[in-house]
């Protein structure tokens, strides 16, 4: 797997140092919750089953669309014939499970060093959080089936807003700059009380786009209104998220979704996760064709994807509210 350097430069600041060279405990051998993985408040708004979050086939003729729809609605849907050949998923899950299943000292050996971000260790939001998680992750930086994916469906939801690949400095002459990829495979193990453990603390992605795979049993959920929904595992099919950089990018259009993962008592849940974003080098705002008059820029320009983590880890959940400019009118 061949490094991308600026999936690196991103995720290399301070705001990381208190998660790298850390690795998580053995979650098999504890059997009640220590206090400091132990959260509040976990079912201040209530848990919704439904089937609303979208589901788009991407071979469908009015696909661009329903993207469209969904990310200006929801900021997430689930997607069917993404073109990701089954075996590949099936392998990148065989990988995942085997690797989560070797004893502690195995994981150990390639623990995630100070300084970089490949390797097993906490999932890198957790540095977000002063509370542990209930959940390890191992990281990687590749460019492959999910990366071609990734650039597809970042233009496909660009091109519904009118905007072309000429109008983003970054994206290069074709559209084809060598944007930030980070793939990592988060593991939820059993929990013993998992009214009292959080997998997944709710959070907006950071980049322009997140792609997920869920194994069978996964406590995925998304936040409409003041409830959680639970996106339900649908075989073949994968999980969008928008995140803060295409949220700024397409001046508030597109929601920045807001998310978290619970766990389960019984059961153990993989989450394979390859996050999206432009060049780290490159300042973010929101694209000029979309501004007029009577709408302004709601942002200002992000001057890297580094600086807008650090401020993230900073303000927790308000690092958009707290650049936005002012409040939009409504009509």
């Amino acid at each position: 797997m061949a490094p991308t350097a600026t999936a690196h430069d991103a995720y290399n600041s301070k705001t990381f140092d208190v998660i790298l060279g850390k690795v998580p405990d053995d979650f098999k051998s504890l059997h009640e919750i220590p206090e400091e993985y132990a959260w509040t408040n976990l079912n201040e708004h209530p848990s919704l089953d439904s089937d609303s979050v979208p589901i788009i086939d991407l071979n469908d003729p009015n696909a661009s669309q329903l993207i469209s729809h969904a990310c200006r609605t929801w900021g997430v849907f689930q997607f069917i014939n993404h073109g990701v050949p089954d075996n590949v998923v099936e392998d990148m899950e065989s990988v995942a499970q085997s690797l989560f299943s070797l004893p502690a000292e195995q994981k150990l050996k390639v623990a995630r060093g100070p300084g970089g971000i490949s390797g097993y260790g906490f999932p890198l939001i957790s540095a977000f959080w002063d509370k542990k998680i209930w959940s390890d992750s191992i990281t990687e930086e590749y460019e492959k089936e999910l990366g071609r994916l990734s650039s597809r469906l970042t233009w496909i939801m660009l091109a519904s807003l009118g905007i072309s690949k000429e109008d983003v400095k970054w994206s290069g002459p074709k559209g084809d700059n060598q944007e930030a990829h980070v793939l990592q495979l988060n593991s939820y193990p059993a929990c013993p009380h998992p009214d009292r453990a959080m997998g997944l603390v709710p959070h907006t992605d950071s980049t322009l786009v997140s792609i997920i795979h869920q194994s069978k049993i996964c406590g995925l959920q998304v936040q409409e209104g003041t409830g959680w929904f639970r996106v339900p595992p649908i075989p073949g099919a994968m999980v969008v998220n928008v995140g803060d950089l295409m949220h700024i990018l397409s001046n508030g259009s597109y929601v920045s979704v807001l998310h978290r993962v619970l766990v389960n008592q019984t059961q153990h849940c993989l989450l394979v996760i390859y996050s999206y974003g432009p060049p780290d080098h490159v300042p973010n705002s929101p694209v000029p064709k979309l501004l007029r008059a009577s709408h302004l820029a709601l942002y200002p320009p992000v001057t890297n994807w580094s600086e807008y983590l650090d401020t993230k880890a900073k303000l927790k959940g308000k690092a958009l509210a707290s650049l936005r400019l002012y409040e939009p009118l409504t009509n």
